[in-house]
């Protein structure tokens, strides 16, 4: 992936040297400047989540938050494997506060878990969950707008909360209705 986008990179300059060479050197700086200041500002807020986060696990808050949606993650991933859907709370937990790279680790941990106790299930569920991801706050987006010099960057905030829980329960729906639909009918057998 890394060489695509060098060649991309690559060939676009030689086009732009090719079309503009008196602008190239003006707009690469400008683009890198405007570059190093977004990835400043998602990374202040990405500190301060993931700092929260590390707030509550040190706390011992995120244990007894696991306790209590432990039932509902159970019957969400129809598993009983504390550390997998623990792995999963945590990528969920992420996704709701719109930090999309940040729970990227604990998804992979939690799937390879499902997919080792051999619940295909479990492991579809959360990769939806995590495309679909259903964001109440979507601090990135938030970020990014106001980074851009947007007056009101939070007017993003009920259109992603309705579209990603949209998007959530269909993709949980459609996942549900194809593992049903893979187990096998139990058929009675006529007498002979």
């Amino acid at each position: 992936m890394n060489g695509i986008f060098a060649v991309i990179f690559l060939l676009s300059c030689a086009l732009f040297l090719f079309s503009n060479p008196d602008g190239f050197l003006p707009a690469m700086l400008s683009g890198g400047e405007k570059a190093a200041t977004l990835a400043l500002s998602l990374l202040a807020v990405y500190c301060v989540w993931l700092g929260f986060f590390k707030i509550l696990e040190k706390s011992g808050l995120a244990e007894k938050i696991t306790g209590h949606t432990m039932p509902a993650m159970r019957r969400l991933f129809r598993s009983n494997d504390r550390e997998a859907l623990s792995l999963a709370g945590g990528n969920l937990s992420a996704n709701l506060l719109g930090l999309p790279g940040a729970p990227t680790p604990l998804g992979i941990k939690a799937t390879k878990r499902f997919l080792e106790s051999g619940n295909g299930y479990a492991a579809d569920m959360l990769f939806v969950l995590n495309a679909t991801s259903l964001q109440l706050l979507p601090t990135t987006v938030i970020a990014l707008r106001l980074s851009a010099g947007s007056p009101s960057p939070a007017d993003i905030f009920l259109p992603t909360l309705l579209s990603t829980l949209l998007s959530t329960l269909l993709g949980a729906v459609l996942v549900f209705m194809t593992h049903s639909a893979k187990r096998p009918l139990h058929t009675k057998r006529r007498p002979a």
